[in-house]
């Protein structure tokens, strides 16, 4: 048993980088620790405790979280410092030498993160002053097939949503990507055990989940079940109105999966699907296990039972291998699908990935505009699908809004609303109203909610 009470009374201050999976970790790190007499410390005031949850996507990506790392270091001294996410997990060794960083947990460690966090925190307080060794990761110990730890996360946070873990890590190892290694093996719980949290979060007073994960779609490779019938067996859970699939990826979304979202309860018409390239030639070089042939079947069938679908695709622009002929092959692709948004991230050099051998390098320049031209295809796509539900009915679950600002919200298909300060009642938070759909908002990321 391990004794919190020297926890009683202390504030914590929490930053999280990367995905919706980290957030939601992040969320459950905050309810153990407020669970142990930890309050979150107001905006002004210095924490006793910083967590960094990080992630290491891109070389961006890693600058930030060593700028995240800095000033939480800076503007809470003295406080204990902890470090996890994937960063942490790939380069403990890096974060443990800045100056402030008392704890670096890795993908196994994370999992028991008040364990560490005590005896961390008594050995800060009998070390004041003095040296110690800073990281309870050893990473040359560790390898990819020995992160095994499952750290189950059911969290809203702050959020209305909440954010519902059903899987970790990846067993895919596309070329340009390093998750697996700072991830794991894909491995899930039971879907018992995820039932269980769905049901919490609904006597919670939960009215939406996301499932959120690594590969959600590998679902299963743990408990030999499957993907299918982990959301048969949430859709029957009454007290969610509302579930979403995060992310699938294309090979692992079937047509069961799709045909069972357009018949069922609660599974909205909403998709994110990783694209990554419109080019065949491409998605051999990323090692990715499909072709355009079958992306495009698979948004096509979606189309055809659910046409108010949203539909979100990533796209990665200029990896090795990107000829321009190849991006305008992707630029042209993306254009002829009906699709949503796309996600646009430029590819980003990863050490000890396989696709630092393929010789093609493509310019910073040139990875800028060609964002900038996929990125304005999306504007296009986004205002477009928007524009087709100007002034009709929806139903939206209100987001809780700080006061005098726009409450906002989502429709089932996920189409942003905005609700402005006159018109925005608390009373509406976690509540799913019906509206008319107005015009757009003065940025174009809603539109307006006519009550």
């Amino acid at each position: 048993m391990i004794d919190t009470s020297a926890f009683q009374g202390k504030t914590a201050s929490y930053y999280t980088l990367g995905c919706k999976l980290n957030f939601s970790e992040t969320s459950t790190f905050g309810k153990l620790l407020s669970e142990m007499g930890v309050r979150t410390a107001n905006d002004d005031e210095k924490a006793d405790i910083c967590l960094i949850n990080t992630c290491s996507v891109t070389d961006v990506a890693d600058h930030k979280c060593r700028q995240s790392i800095h000033r939480m270091v800076r503007e809470n001294p003295g406080a204990l410092v902890v470090v996890t996410g994937c960063y942490a997990q790939l380069n403990p060794d890096r974060i443990s030498k800045i100056d402030g960083v008392d704890l670096v947990l890795g993908a196994n460690e994370k999992a028991n993160l008040i364990s560490f966090l005590s005896e961390a925190w008594s050995l800060k307080k009998e070390t004041a002053g003095q040296n110690y060794n800073k990281s309870l990761h050893q990473h040359h110990a560790v390898k990819t097939k020995d992160i095994k730890t499952f750290a189950p996360s059911c969290s809203r946070g702050n959020r209305t949503r909440f954010f519902l873990k059903v899987q970790d890590g990846c067993d895919y190892y596309c070329t340009y990507c390093t998750i697996p290694f700072a991830r794991g093996n894909s491995r899930n719980p039971s879907i018992s055990s995820l039932v269980k949290q769905a049901e919490n979060a609904a006597q919670e007073g939960g009215k939406e989940i996301v499932l959120t994960g690594v590969n959600i779609g590998d679902f299963g490779k743990t408990t030999k079940e499957r993907f299918i019938d982990l959301i048969k067996s949430l859709d029957k859970i009454s007290g969610i109105s509302r579930f979403r699939i995060s992310s699938m990826e294309p090979d692992l979304l079937d047509d069961e999966i799709i045909e069972f979202c357009a018949n069922s309860r609660a599974f909205m018409p909403h998709f994110h699907i990783p694209l990554q390239s419109g080019s065949d030639e491409v998605l051999k070089l990323m090692h990715r296990r499909y072709d355009t042939a079958l992306f495009e079947h698979k948004i096509k069938k979606i189309k055809l039972l659910m046409p108010d679908s949203f539909i979100g695709v990533d796209v990665m622009v200029g990896c090795r291998g990107e000829y321009p002929e190849l991006f305008n092959e992707c630029y042209k692709f993306l254009e002829s699908l009906n699709i949503t948004q796309l996600h646009v991230f430029p590819y980003s050099e990863r050490p000890g990935t396989a696709a630092l051998r393929i010789p093609y390098i493509v310019d910073e320049h040139e990875k800028k505009e060609r964002c900038r031209r996929l990125i304005q295809l999306s504007d296009m796509k986004k205002n477009d699908f928007y524009s087709k539900y100007i002034g009709k009915e929806a139903e939206v679950l209100f987001e809780k809004a700080a006061k005098g600002h726009a409450m906002h919200g989502f429709t089932k298909n996920y189409i942003r609303v905005e609700l402005p300060p006159d018109k925005a009642n608390e009373k509406l938070d976690n509540t799913i109203v019906k509206v008319r759909l107005g015009d757009f908002n003065y940025d174009k990321s809603a539109l307006k909610a006519i009550l």
